[in-house]
């Protein structure tokens, strides 16, 4: 490999990694925002840069929308003293923020987010790494980031800490199994006869060009997203932290800036689970069912990514959303639900799409 083209994809990874922190930090305000929507308050409506906030009438209403805030937040985590308890495993209790930021950041090298058509009417994936198993590779590095989890709880030898450590490995066990069996039927259906014959994620994007997988497979995407919120600890299923529980859970020995990689590391894993959802069930940079994106050249590239990213953005909402709706389930109810409930609907399902695609293609 040359070295340019060696920097050339330096770049774009960093510039990929730079645009999803990004995205983190704002959806931590949007968060607020949302949050405080939902309870009647106001939210972050006070912190301002002298120099913009000066600026007549554009200044006070970014100051008033909080777009200043998450540079406040980000300053503070690295700024503040960062204490380490003596009582701590020092190397585990350092590494472990680490591990759960580092799979996040991983898998959206596979996420493919946009398409560029060329004018002979060629399309090309906006994807750093465009692989035939791309969502294997997603399932199998986003479940390493349990193991920030697992050595938080071991390493800041306390008992609460501990336990969310350990609720966190039973639930990504749990939730991990059924998310895996509920993306099956979609990839039996993009290698079903008619469809493309592969296994990477732009290949199903492209088989939605006529109909959304969530239209075809509902089942399949409300067992997928249900996982999800389990897999991205998020209520209500936040087991591994449960406040009125356990205090932090697996963080509660955490501060300033350890503690800003495990927040994060949270965002992250709920940006980059909503983009997979998008890709897989509600078409990608397609704007509506039935409709395909076919805009050639810079344009076409520009408006497939904005449309993917607004899909992803209603995601998000839909995460803060049910956090702040919803109540936490007693850890038992959590444990019934993935094993008793999520677990054989998926395989059912999967056994009733592998008959209906056995019958289309004795039909073919």
């Amino acid at each position: 490999m040359e070295f340019t083209t060696l920097l050339i994809i330096i770049a774009q990874g960093l510039a990929v990694i730079a645009v999803l922190m990004t995205f983190c930090s704002y959806a931590v305000l949007a968060e607020r925002k949302v949050s405080a929507w939902i309870q009647g308050r106001v939210g972050p409506n006070r912190t301002t840069l002298p120099v913009i906030g000066a600026i007549p009438i554009i200044g006070p209403i970014l100051t008033r929308l909080g777009v200043f805030q998450p540079m406040a937040d980000g300053l503070k985590f690295l700024f503040k003293e960062d204490l380490t308890p003596g009582h701590v495993n020092r190397n585990l209790f350092i590494l472990a923020p680490v591990l759960a930021l580092i799979p996040a950041l991983v898998t959206v090298t596979v996420v493919p987010f946009g398409q560029y058509v060329t004018e002979a009417g060629e399309v090309f994936p906006l994807v750093l790494a465009d692989l035939d198993i791309g969502i294997l590779f997603i399932l199998a590095v986003s479940s390493l980031g349990v193991y920030g989890i697992i050595l938080a709880g071991w390493a800041s030898n306390n008992k609460y800490s501990f336990l969310g450590g350990f609720r966190g490995s039973a639930q990504m066990i749990s939730y991990e199994l059924a998310m895996g069996l509920s993306v099956l039927p979609v990839f039996m259906w993009v290698n079903a006869p008619g469809g493309e014959s592969a296994l990477n994620l732009h290949a199903v994007v492209q088989t939605q060009e006529g109909v959304w997988l969530a239209i075809w497979q509902p089942l399949s995407a409300f067992i997928f997203l249900i996982a999800l919120f389990a897999e991205t600890n998020r209520l209500p299923f936040d087991m591994p932290e449960a406040e009125t529980e356990l205090v932090g859970g697996f963080h509660t020995e955490y501060g300033s800036f350890k503690f800003g990689l495990f927040f994060v590391a949270e965002y992250a894993h709920i940006i980059i689970g909503s983009a997979v959802f998008v890709v897989l069930f509600l078409g990608g940079w397609h704007l509506l069912p039935g409709v395909p994106l076919r805009i050639e050249g810079l344009l076409g590239a520009i408006v497939s990514v904005g449309i993917f990213v607004a899909k992803v953005a209603a995601l998000v909402f839909v995460f803060i959303w049910v956090r702040w709706t919803l109540p936490r389930f007693r850890y038992d109810q959590v444990m019934a639900l993935g094993w008793k409930v999520l677990l054989p609907l998926a395989i059912a399902n999967l056994i009733f799409y592998a008959l209906v695609i056995a019958a289309i293609d004795s039909l073919i």
